[in-house]
């Protein structure tokens, strides 16, 4: 399993078994990779392939398709590791939600969240813990509403597909799939089964972001023109761990992919911003990359000689720069940079014809409040908040509050019968960064283009984000 492949390794070859990994190591969160991974093989679709035209449909689109309503909503949770195993907290600290089905490998981690739920007064779950695929009974059951999964990246296209085809909505922790194919089959299952399938990207909920959004959809920042997004975080030190990202899944990833990893947290949100799919659309991307020289000069300095990570060899660019056109000529930069010393950012900036934001640290210049070449404070601009934030001013679990924002939403839509915030078509292409910025960099930077996975209907200004308090 600790062969490395060599620099011009195919990503559609089919890599080791997923069994080699233990793919509940999860998913660790927006500031600590937010969306596991694990051993399996990471394969980018091929030049053109899926790419210049879309497939034909086979169902009706899900845009605009509320949930069914319901008084309790009924989640089964597969994967209880980094990610799963603090996501549950939020799952039962919303009103009108019971954890019904746990799913892990490691009957541990199940027992641990297990106890979890009946310390929260909740009924005992049922516990699935037979092997790698216990996960598709769990999906079986008859009594589950939503499945979460929470689970290394190679086993999201097979969960969510799984998840759809027994009747159930889903979210996944990002990126949604690894291959445009698997992106456009899920798209296609969306929509054949009517169950939506969401990118649960807690990015999008953050009070900055969320702020940010409320502004340029009114036209605080004029015509926009420019926004940026990363996800530049130092995990050297957690890669190299042999207890935190077990398998090592995440390290591994970088002996066979020299694209943008995990696009998802920089790209969501500016998507929102631009209303990507619903006005607006990504059209193509270009990327580049550095040389792989950082996890290796690390490995030299803290590594024993014994260590089995002496037998990998990476060939994950260190930052990945990415731009991304849209239909209505907006650029797009993407960054990813887990592999070199540098204080976390993830960019999250945003221009048009009046103004400019930049986070990391947050500042804000638009006219006329700024003048003179200063940057203003961007508190003084509460007024904005989202309805979210004002609601739950200080709301419990990790990130900062946007990942129980992003639970109470989601339960929210689903037991008030709401249309969701976003949707598979979002999803898909908030994640099609991945196979394509890989592609690109092989080919000195070429461009290539982007799915239009709604086939035509991002045409169209439909409601997303920036919603509207509803009413109980």
């Amino acid at each position: 399993m600790n062969e490395a492949p060599s620099q011009n390794h195919d990503p559609n070859e089919a890599g080791p078994s997923r069994r080699s990994v233990l793919w509940t190591a999860g998913a660790a969160g927006a500031g600590l990779g937010l969306g596991g991974l694990s051993a399996g093989p990471a394969a980018a679709a091929a030049p053109g392939a899926a790419a210049a035209a879309a497939p034909r449909a086979t169902g009706r689109t899900m845009i605009g398709v509320p949930f069914e309503r319901r008084s309790t909503v009924r989640v089964g949770i597969i994967g209880l590791g980094n990610r799963g195993g603090s996501m549950i907290d939020l799952f039962l600290a919303v009103p009108g939600v019971r954890v019904v089905a746990l799913c892990d490998p490691v009957k541990e981690k199940t027992a641990k969240a297990a106890k979890k739920v009946t310390d929260a007064g909740q009924p005992a779950p049922a516990v699935y813990t037979k092997g790698d695929h216990d996960f598709e009974n769990l999906c079986k059951r008859g009594d589950i509403d939503f499945v979460y999964a929470a689970t290394p990246w190679d086993w999201h296209f097979d969960m969510a597909k799984t998840a759809m085809l027994n009747g159930k909505h889903v979210g996944v922790e990002c990126p949604l799939a690894l291959r445009l194919d698997q992106l456009w089959e899920l798209v296609d299952l969306s929509e054949r089964t009517r169950r939506h399938c969401m990118q649960l990207e807690n990015c999008c909920y953050g009070k900055n972001e969320m702020r940010v959004l409320r502004m340029a959809h009114a036209g605080l920042f004029g015509d926009l023109l420019h926004g940026a997004g990363a996800y530049n975080h130092d995990l050297r030190g957690l890669m190299f761990d042999p207890k935190y990202y077990e398998g090592p899944w995440r390290r591994l990833w970088h002996t066979r992919l020299r694209g943008d990893l995990y696009p998802n947290h920089g790209f969501g949100p500016v998507a929102n911003y631009m209303d990507i799919n619903r006005g607006d659309r990504a059209v193509r991307i270009s990327s580049f990359g550095t040389p792989a020289l950082g996890l290796a000069a690390y490995r030299k300095e803290h590594m024993p000689a014994n260590d089995p990570s002496w037998k990998e060899s990476y060939i994950e660019s260190d930052r990945t720069i990415s731009l991304v056109q849209t239909a209505k000529g907006r650029v797009i930069r993407l960054e990813h940079d887990v592999s070199t010393p540098h204080p976390y950012s993830r960019i999250n900036s945003l221009g048009g014809t009046k103004g400019v934001f930049e986070d990391y640290p947050e500042r804000i210049y638009i006219e006329p409040d700024q003048s003179n070449d200063e940057w203003g404070d961007f508190s003084k601009y509460a007024e904005w908040d989202h309805w979210l934030w004002k609601e739950h001013a200080n709301p419990p679990g990790g990130h900062g509050g946007m990942d129980y924002m992003l639970v109470f939403r989601l339960m929210q839509c689903m037991r008030l019968g709401l249309v969701p915030d976003f949707d598979v078509y979002d999803a898909a292409t908030w994640t099609a960064p991945v196979p394509l910025s890989d592609l690109s960099i092989k080919a000195k930077g070429a461009p290539q283009e982007i799915p239009d996975f709604t086939r035509g209907l991002w045409k169209k200004a439909r409601p997303g984000m920036d919603s509207k308090k509803p009413e109980e």
